[in-house]
């Protein structure tokens, strides 16, 4: 007749215990029922925590099937947008060589990322960073991009060749909902780089 094998000796999962005790049961973490009460609060809280985790996942989930095509249009063009101000953030407006104050360096409030080429006049280069950089919001808004000036310090900046290229002739792009979230995603990492550069 085969000896029966005897449960090793675990420690009891109550912080407050730690007692070391022999099983009776498989499956068995604690030394007595008044430990097992004393720990049922802890894993019910982490049970809440992960349902709760989920609850959020599916939520966004829900959300992110909800979103149209000019939703997800939106949400890259912030990305492009947020990256551009990062990429410019120690240069002066494109339009009018205006640079920012103490006051605006905390706030951002003054800046926008202007498009030489607007969104309606070339859909095609919406999401081209050589074709945004960052403006003053006088510049942007109420002098509808300032665009004479803006041309003049853009060729100072990228060069006449660019800017000829930026004006010409470009194919017509319809995007894809996959491919508009590639470039929000690109965009996203991009600042996070150029964040993580200024604070190192």
């Amino acid at each position: 007749m085969l000896a029966t094998k005897q449960p090793k000796p675990k420690t009891c999962k109550n912080p407050d215990c730690r007692a070391s005790f022999v099983p009776q049961r498989l499956g068995q973490a604690v030394c007595s029922p008044k430990c097992g009460l004393a720990i049922k609060d802890v894993h019910q809280e982490k049970a809440h925590k992960s349902l709760a985790q989920v609850e959020r996942r599916e939520i966004k989930v829900r959300k992110e099937k909800l979103k149209t095509r000019a939703d997800h249009l939106r949400e890259a063009q912030a990305a492009v947008n947020e990256y551009v101000r990062l990429r410019d953030a120690h240069l002066p407006c494109i339009s009018c060589d205006s640079t920012p104050n103490d006051n605006d360096l905390m706030t951002g409030s003054r800046w926008d990322a202007g498009h030489y080429r607007s969104v309606g006049a070339c859909p095609e280069l919406r999401f081209e960073p050589l074709n945004i950089h960052r403006q003053c919001v006088k510049c942007n808004r109420n002098l509808s991009g300032n665009a004479v000036e803006y041309r003049i310090r853009l060729v100072l900046r990228i060069g006449a060749d660019i800017v000829a290229w930026l004006e010409g002739r470009h194919p017509a792009c319809k995007y894809t909902v996959e491919e508009i979230k590639a470039i929000r995603t690109k965009y996203r990492a991009m600042s996070k780089e150029l964040k993580k550069g200024e604070a190192a």
